[in-house]
């Protein structure tokens, strides 16, 4: 049996969201009476209310995710803060978006719990928590609706019938599509641990806060600011258990700055690299300042800096 049964926990979610979907301002709709498609941010306007909610779609609703004051330092409005006592499977297991979708001429990133019962991607044999589940809820990245034949395939591909699926969508240059991403500050902190190493069973809680970004007109734009919310604002803390050595080593290599190709804007990290996400340094993608509180021995371990300057810059491109 599934410890977590994220897929169910999800559906149930989306279900309370369909019955308040005029307060949320989300469309949903059945495409030819077989997968429920939920606008989020595609057609439907949304909001923040609805930008909440897909978050915790992402989460399989196993995290608690709000707006908050942001730092002084970091500028005006408001920051999304993101808290959770199942790291493994809320943000690895789940809001990761880690299932690339890609057929004929459609493109999306796919996140959720789906990706556990597709099981597709190697992380899965490092971290298990694959299920089984009669339901698949997934949420894409994705500036169009998908197509029927594209909902058949992500369901065929978990051996499932479209009927059995319920997909989120919302683009990146919407209110709902800005903020799922910037709600990634822990899920980024712990996949970056797994990069190095890090067993990641040993951590049993998350925070994370990072800076909203304005909502970007055009979705390459809104990319870049979202990224650089999390790569030069955010804030994650783990509580995590062992050896206080182990932390202290690992520690310095976790935030964004350890990588070479930091300290300029995404976008234009992203335009030297020719738009391939591929060859920027995976070692960028983790937030700015990672704290790793032992549960063990009661000390803190703290890395990185956040980076206004670097904010400023980009929140301020047009």
């Amino acid at each position: 049996m599934e410890p977590y049964k994220l897929n169910h926990r999800a559906r149930d979610l989306c279900d309370s969201l369909e019955s308040q979907a005029s307060e949320l301002r989300i469309k949903v709709t059945i495409n030819s009476d077989v997968t429920r498609i939920m606008d989020f941010g595609v057609a439907a306007q949304g909001g923040l209310r609805a930008g909440l909610a897909l978050a915790r779609i992402c989460l399989a609703d196993l995290a608690e995710v709000a707006l908050v004051p942001r730092r002084p330092e970091l500028g005006s409005g408001p920051a999304l803060q993101v808290h959770t006592d199942h790291p493994l499977a809320a943000c690895m297991a789940s809001q990761y978006a880690g299932w690339q979708i890609s057929h004929g001429k459609y493109f999306a990133m796919c996140s959720g719990p789906i990706r556990a019962a597709y099981g597709g991607e190697k992380l899965f044999d490092d971290i298990g928590l694959r299920e089984a589940s009669s339901h698949l809820v997934g949420v894409l990245e994705a500036g169009k609706l998908p197509p029927e034949e594209v909902c058949a395939k992500i369901a065929n591909d978990c051996g499932r019938e479209a009927y059995h699926l319920t997909l989120a969508v919302a683009r990146t240059a919407s209110v709902a599509g800005t903020m799922q991403v910037v709600a990634r500050t822990v899920e980024t902190a712990l996949h970056k641990l797994h990069e190095l190493g890090f067993d990641l069973k040993r951590v049993a809680s998350g925070y994370g806060v990072a800076p909203l970004p304005p909502v970007a007109s055009d979705d390459l734009v809104g990319i870049g600011w979202t990224n650089d919310a999390v790569l030069y604002g955010g804030e994650v803390t783990l509580y995590v258990r062992g050896d206080d050595d182990t932390l202290a080593e690992l520690g310095p290599q976790v935030p964004s700055s350890a990588s070479a190709d930091y300290g300029e804007p995404f976008a234009s990290i992203f335009a030297r690299y020719e738009r391939d996400f591929y060859k920027i340094d995976p070692l960028l993608f983790s937030p700015a300042m990672v704290t790793l509180v032992n549960l063990d021995t009661g000390r803190s371990h703290t890395f990185g800096e956040l980076n206004p300057n670097v904010l400023a810059k980009s929140f301020g491109a047009v």
